[in-house]
């Protein structure tokens, strides 16, 4: 059993910060007693937004600066036990259209960040969020870590090579790294307005708004999805654990549903939500991965992950939040 006592009084720094993910991870590490950095750009594009950490804005360092200024981030990390490398450019469509971009923030970023831990401070431990999407359209299901690598947009190749990255830096230099792919996170915090971080954002907000939600094809695509408390539990047990180091995760669900089910909850958790099927844009369709979900028996076997938070429950609690709050996460 992996005790999570062991962030107190650690120093902590998480890149992407005030994102979705970074600020419920940091608002973990806060309860557990660590001292916490926060890195972000503020990019109106990505993720970060100020409101995620409201209620902790006292009890945290925050850093408006981005992964690719070297000279910052070799100054941030110097004195951390723990590097939670979260930072990244998320969108797939915009990957292809911006596709040096994404190559800067995915992957010379991070080979950056690792060369930093390098020469200012070897003995920290490193966990980098990776993607399921470097699987690309499976072969079989559900998908393990030992499936084919077959990215099928720019980002899912950045990712790769950003997860690379950490691996060899933990084999041939001792920086400790590990890897998570994560599958579809949810919950609140995440980005809204548009559908460039996750689908399930824009559709919350279109259920709140009453407007239609959109589901691609003949929504019978398959999915499994985490709440991000289940997410950050699954980062925390990776940086604690020295048999993670040198390992990559996949994370997944006990629930695999098509994208029409997922909607049809969304409905009869909204009143006044509806959804139509609508044919896939084109843009889309061309980067379209048909149906995933993960075995995730190597984290639970090594870590004792277990995701936890039904995907209706999640949901539930994803759109009271942005009833709540939804003047801070779009323009009404």
């Amino acid at each position: 059993m992996i005790d999570l006592r062991g962030f107190k009084s650690r120093h902590v720094l998480i890149t992407g910060g005030l994102g979705f993910i970074g600020s419920s991870l940091a608002r973990r590490l806060l309860a557990l007693g660590a001292e916490v950095t926060l890195v972000d750009n503020l990019n109106p594009l990505y993720g970060g937004n100020p409101f995620n950490i409201e209620d902790v804005r006292e009890q945290v360092d925050v850093v408006i600066a981005d992964v690719r200024d070297r000279s910052s981030m070799s100054g941030l990390l110097k004195s951390k036990d723990y590097i939670f490398n979260l930072a990244g450019q998320t969108s797939h469509l915009d990957s292809m259209t911006d596709p040096h971009t994404d190559l800067e923030i995915n992957a010379a970023a991070q080979l950056s960040i690792l060369e930093a831990c390098r020469e200012h401070n070897p003995r920290v431990k490193v966990v980098f969020a990776s993607t399921r999407q470097i699987y690309g359209r499976p072969d079989y299901l559900p998908v393990d870590e030992d499936h084919p690598i077959r990215p099928v947009d720019v980002n899912g190749i950045n990712k790769v090579a950003g997860e690379g990255y950490h691996l060899l830096y933990n084999n041939v230099y001792g920086i400790r790294a590990c890897a998570l792919r994560l599958t579809n996170t949810y919950g609140p915090g995440m980005r809204v307005k548009d559908a460039r971080q996750t689908f399930l954002g824009i559709w919350i907000r279109n259920a709140i708004e009453g407007k239609p939600i959109l589901v691609f094809g003949d929504g019978k695509q398959l999915r499994d999805f985490n709440y991000v408390d289940d997410a950050v539990e699954a980062i925390l047990l990776a940086a604690l654990s020295q048999n993670a180091n040198g390992q990559i995760f996949n994370l997944g669900s006990r629930e695999v549903v098509s994208l029409k089910d997922v909607a049809q909850m969304l409905v009869e958790l909204r009143e006044g939500a509806r959804f139509d099927i609508v044919p896939f844009p084109a843009e889309r369709k061309a980067i379209d991965i048909g149906d995933y979900y993960g075995e995730y028996g190597k984290i639970e076997s090594v870590l004792g992950w277990q995701p936890r938070v039904a995907l209706r429950e999640g949901l539930e609690k994803s759109l009271r939040y942005y009833e709540k709050h939804k003047r801070h996460y779009w323009e009404e």
